[in-house]
């Protein structure tokens, strides 16, 4: 394994507008990505298909004619936070992101905590994924019946895992195939879907409901406080993912710039794909709680299946097909990001030094992949076992991770770049307000979120008389603790927390 350091960069450091942090070369395979693969990975690993059918439902039952207005607001924090990644990126491209950067600004502790939230996030929702790509593996197959087989279900979950595993295994080139396969495919279907809506709106939809601009106006909206919040904390989900352009900076061309750039245009697609795509189903379906109608509570867990034969006819099946692809693909990408984490960790002493081993000849972080494949197969194996229900609430606590990880991002991009703030305007915007602002917003929906699953009536489990999502966000995320603990006594790790950064 390569140990050579380069110096990121020359936009600052923590006192001033020197070179970066020093960036230990790991041996993986540098400048194979353009920046058209960047931005291909950050859509690809938010599955944007598959989010928006299982989650548009939700948010039109707490906002109703408001939710495209809700998506643009839940995407405010994201963005500002994507700035504090780009700019990171510029001084660090280290493909460990959150846990090296927050290292740098606030030492080790902060950066293994922050590291265990990139990885915890990934494993969790991989679980998640696996169940919903064998769920329409399997209603593509014969009258859809297996799809209900919760053993031929789980079975197939955990194939796709290891497939996915052994994809990302095998290099980047291969899995960078692999994802503009799936992505066409789920964007062609998405884009017939969207086409055959709009021809259906324009020859006059019986039951549709005509555009208004009231769906934009705040007022209305805040005229809910709480609506708009659990809105904007259900939006925040789908806009997860574009960061994972970022933790392959060291494979990219320009890793100072492109992945940066990569990041911010994938969440602008991002959210003009998801308000116009609302839009769309919104005019068709409605928001009533009839038939195809976004507020019915039939179709809350995937309005899209609910759609599909309305809309398509007997083509209905290309978008389970969209669905199933945006799954695969968004299971093949969320393994790039924890897996590169983890080797970051490794290269940096954070973590046992077999996590820092790169494959000589594949050059993908070997050791740390098929951790974190077995990691995912393992917790989603355990849950399916003890409750497909612990299972849906365990998921619902990723939103804690993640406002975890992306608050601390955006903390530590003003506390590292505090001495270049007042330097130009730019610097003011980029690295302090707009970081700072999305920082604090994702804290706030962290401690909002957390007091919603509290509650005993939140989610499907209960456990000591609380939310089980509460139980699962917090147990998981104070393991974190423990095993930072655990390495700062470890011979192989404990001279990561001594050395000043």
């Amino acid at each position: 394994m390569s140990t050579d350091m380069t110096t990121a960069g020359s936009h600052g450091g923590s006192h001033g507008g020197g070179a970066g942090a020093p960036v230990p070369g790991k041996g993986l395979r540098a400048g194979i990505l353009d920046l058209g693969d960047s931005v291909m990975l950050g859509l690809a690993s938010t599955a944007p298909v598959y989010s928006l059918a299982a989650t548009l439902g939700l948010i039109v039952a707490v906002n109703g004619n408001y939710t495209p207005l809700i998506l643009l607001l839940g995407f405010i924090p994201v963005l500002f936070i994507a700035y504090a990644f780009r700019e990171f990126n510029s001084a660090i491209p280290d493909c460990g992101t959150t846990f090296t950067w927050s290292r740098q600004a606030f030492g080790p502790w902060a950066g293994w905590l922050g590291g265990w939230g990139v990885a915890l996030a990934g494993i969790v929702v991989l679980a998640n994924l696996a169940q919903v790509a064998g769920q329409y593996l399997w209603l593509l197959v014969g009258d859809g019946s297996l799809a209900q087989n919760k053993l031929v279900v789980t079975g197939t979950g955990l194939l796709f895992i290891v497939l996915m595993t052994l994809v990302n295994y095998r290099g980047i080139r291969l899995g960078e195939h692999v994802q503009r396969v799936l992505t066409y495919i789920q964007y062609i279907a998405l884009g017939v879907f969207a086409l055959a809506i709009v021809v259906r709106i324009v020859g006059g939809a019986p039951e549709g409901q005509a555009f208004d601009f009231e769906w934009f106006n705040p007022v209305g909206a805040f005229a809910d406080p709480g609506a708009v919040v659990h809105g904007a904390l259900l939006a925040l989900f789908i806009y997860w993912g574009w960061d994972t352009c970022l933790a392959v900076n060291e494979e990219t061309e320009d890793p100072s710039t492109t992945p940066g750039r990569g990041a911010v245009i994938s969440a602008f697609v991002l959210v003009a794909i998801y308000v116009s795509v609302a839009l769309l189903v919104m005019m068709y379906a409605t928001v009533g709680s009839e038939g195809i109608g976004l507020g019915n509570e039939a179709n809350q867990d995937d309005v899209f299946l609910a759609m599909k034969d309305v809309v398509l006819g007997p083509w209905g099946w290309l978008i389970a097909v969209a669905v199933l692809a945006s799954v695969l693909s968004s299971t093949q990408t969320t393994i790039l990001p924890t897996a590169r984490g983890t080797l970051s960790m490794g290269v940096h002493g954070a973590l046992p030094a077999r996590f820092g081993e790169v494959h000589p000849r594949n050059q993908t972080p070997g050791f740390s992949t098929k951790v974190m494949g077995a990691a995912a197969a393992a917790y989603y194996v355990a849950m399916s076992l003890l409750s497909e229900n612990l299972l849906a609430d365990s998921i619902s606590a990723i939103s804690l991770f993640i406002a975890f990880y992306y608050a601390l991002t955006g903390f530590a991009c003003f506390w590292y770049f505090r001495g270049t703030l007042r330097d130009s305007a730019r610097n003011l915007w980029f690295r302090g307000i707009l970081p700072l602002v999305g920082a604090l917003l994702l804290t706030a929906a962290f401690f909002i979120s957390a007091v919603q699953m509290w509650d005993p009536a939140y989610g499907d489990t209960r456990i000591f008389g609380v939310g089980g999502a509460f139980v699962s966000g917090v147990v998981l995320l104070a393991l974190g603790v423990v095993l930072a603990a655990v390495c700062r006594f470890l011979p192989s790790t404990r001279g990561y927390f001594e050395v000043k950064r």
